[in-house]
């Protein structure tokens, strides 16, 4: 008698690998073909510029797009000249080799300037099956629209550019399951604030990560971008989501969005990017999101994180004593309460409209607490037009909040702004790594509505207290 194996069907992230492999390589990695790629002033430069010096020639310029994101400042009136020393020139150079190469610029003054993870996404240029690579570590956020993105250095950006491929080795399956539905004030970075605490900063390491489940299907599309913004965090190779109608919706008439009857061919294609019942994964992990409380980090780490109500961990490992000792934090000390001297929201990982409303919310009516710097600013040029258009502008002004242009500001100090020496900050941004928001700086890792409830109150707070 002959029995027949029961087919194991495919992941997501297997499928997405499979309609972009060019050819097995003999050291055991895959030739991948790259839809997309996207550079930013800060790293892309360098490619562009090391390619021209070499002599070759892009592959396909058309299916290549430059943001002038990371240095540029994002001060009223801003133009080349950022507060990065050095960093005018940074900027003039990379729209010269752009142009060089015949590649779109998102420029300073341009209506469509952004962060590169959120302009991307917003105009259709990340799309559901596609491959786009960035030299940027969270270039993983456009993976929540179904597409395999992934962050890559400089060099392999040179080799994207020139041949419109890469040589990759395929990272193991992981599915990540929210199960349940969370709290009122708990957002999907809370949610992944806790998978990073529960299981570690090397958690994800060596996998593909796909977010799945009840309160995946529930969120919107950009709350499924700031889980998949994070899973990099995760040490995970990428994060991703399966493509749905709230998906098709939101790419629907953007502006590099397929139209007619392609609209209608990719449409259809789409619809068959899910894991296959049968499909196995090697790794999968399940998380109650129901359970769940607004997070905030204590620590210099995204896994030094704990529920608002909870406390700093007691001393022991040589890691955490050195943690609370550049938290200036006692072990077992109370996070809730502990008084702040500025609140940030911003970054690719919470700027985008959906983030600005929630933390509008929490504001309305209400004013900054004495003392607390606090600054507001939208992902892209078209978030910044498009709050405005709403008055929520308004709203962060009236309550004592600096309203700028779009950037990645003060996610790091490359462009040459920080904040105060040993301040502490909470931030809705994705590291919270010693010195990131400048020399000595405290960076508490939390959602919009946590830093907007933390920024009135003056020091850290459940955002509940203000929207119960």
């Amino acid at each position: 008698m002959v029995r027949m194996r029961k087919a194991v069907g495919q992941t997501l992230f297997d499928k997405l690998w499979r309609q972009h492999t060019v050819a097995e390589l003999p050291d055991g990695s895959t030739l991948l073909y790259l839809d997309r790629i996207l550079l930013h002033e800060r790293t892309g430069s360098i490619a562009l510029k090391s390619l021209a010096e070499s002599g070759r020639s892009i592959h396909a310029p058309a299916q290549a797009t430059v943001v002038i994101d990371h240095i540029v400042d994002t001060l009223p009136g801003r133009s080349d000249d950022t507060l990065m020393p050095g960093g005018g020139a940074f900027i003039r150079e990379t729209r010269q080799a752009a142009a060089a190469a015949g590649i779109r610029v998102l420029d300073v003054d341009d209506p469509l300037q952004g962060i590169v993870h959120v302009v991307s996404p917003e105009l259709g240029i990340a799309q559901p099956g596609l491959t786009l690579v960035c030299p940027d570590s969270h270039t993983c956020t456009q993976g929540a629209l179904g597409a395999l993105a992934w962050g890559i250095g400089s060099t392999d950006c040179e080799h994207a550019l020139a041949t419109q491929t890469l040589a990759v080795h395929k990272p193991a399956n992981m599915r990540v399951r929210l199960d349940g539905q969370p709290a009122p004030g708990v957002t999907a970075k809370d949610i992944i604030l806790h998978l990073i605490a529960a299981h570690g900063a090397g958690g994800g390491a060596g996998h593909a990560v796909e977010f799945a489940g009840e309160a995946v299907e529930a969120m919107s599309v950009e709350a499924r971008m700031t889980l998949c913004n994070m899973a990099v965090e995760f040490a995970a190779w990428t994060g991703l989501c399966a493509p749905d109608q709230k998906v098709i919706d939101y790419v629907e008439g953007r502006p590099f969005a397929p139209s007619g009857e392609d609209w209608r061919r990719a449409v259809e294609s789409w619809r068959e990017l899910a894991s296959d019942p049968s499909a196995a994964f090697d790794r999968e992990i399940v998380v109650d999101v129901s359970a769940l409380e607004p997070q905030v980090t204590w620590g210099v780490s995204p896994q030094h994180a704990t529920g608002i109500t909870g406390r700093a961990p007691e001393a022991g490992e040589q890691s955490v004593e050195r943690a609370l000792a550049y938290m200036a934090l006692a072990p077992g000390q109370s996070l809730e309460g502990l008084p702040i001297d500025a609140a940030f929201i911003g970054s690719c990982t919470n700027s985008r409209l959906s983030d600005l409303r929630a933390a509008a919310e929490v504001l309305r009516g209400r004013k900054v607490a004495a003392g607390v710097r606090a600054i507001c600013v939208p992902g892209s040029t078209q978030v910044k037009r498009a709050a405005e258009a709403e008055g929520l502008d308004t709203v962060f002004r009236d309550a004592g909040f600096e309203w700028r242009e779009s950037g990645c500001s003060m996610c790091f100090f490359a462009g040459g702004e920080h904040f105060a020496e040993r301040s502490r900050v909470i931030s809705t941004t994705n590291r919270n790594f010693e010195n990131r928001q400048g020399p000595s700086v405290r960076t508490h890792l939390a959602s919009p509505v946590t830093v907007a409830a933390s920024a009135v109150a003056g020091h850290i707070t459940d955002p509940r207290r203000l929207t119960a």
